[in-house]
């Protein structure tokens, strides 16, 4: 298991990762970050919105799953937004250069990071 700092380390070895950060979507609360390029705590109280929007229409449309990501695309930028599977009310945010990145293997890195975190 790696610590939250450690996770977020481990995230921004991936070519193209500009910022990554855990945040409380009950709070909107960033709890940890690293990189620079996007104002993170704004961020993270934004789209801690998109995820809750998410989980409730899947709720209202009585979808009996579970959100693996969240994949946003901009004209420079990939954000993704990945719920803890196994920390309750915590997403990842992260942030790479579309340029750079290559989004399968950015995906299969939150994922593995998010398998291994503990808070």
């Amino acid at each position: 298991m790696a610590n939250l700092n450690e996770s977020l380390q481990d995230l921004m070895t991936l070519d193209g990762a500009l910022c990554a950060a855990a945040v409380d979507y009950n709070s909107g609360m960033l709890l940890g970050s690293i990189g620079s390029g996007v104002d993170l705590e704004l961020a993270a109280a934004g789209n801690t919105e998109v995820v809750r929007a998410k989980m409730k229409t899947m709720k209202s449309l009585g979808l009996n799953d579970s959100i693996e990501d969240i994949l946003i695309t901009l004209g420079k930028q990939y954000h993704i937004l990945r719920p803890a599977e196994k920390i309750n009310g915590i997403f990842i945010y992260y942030v790479l250069d579309s340029s750079r990145a290559n989004l399968a293997l950015a995906r299969r890195k939150i994922a593995d990071v998010e398998s291994k975190m503990e808070m």
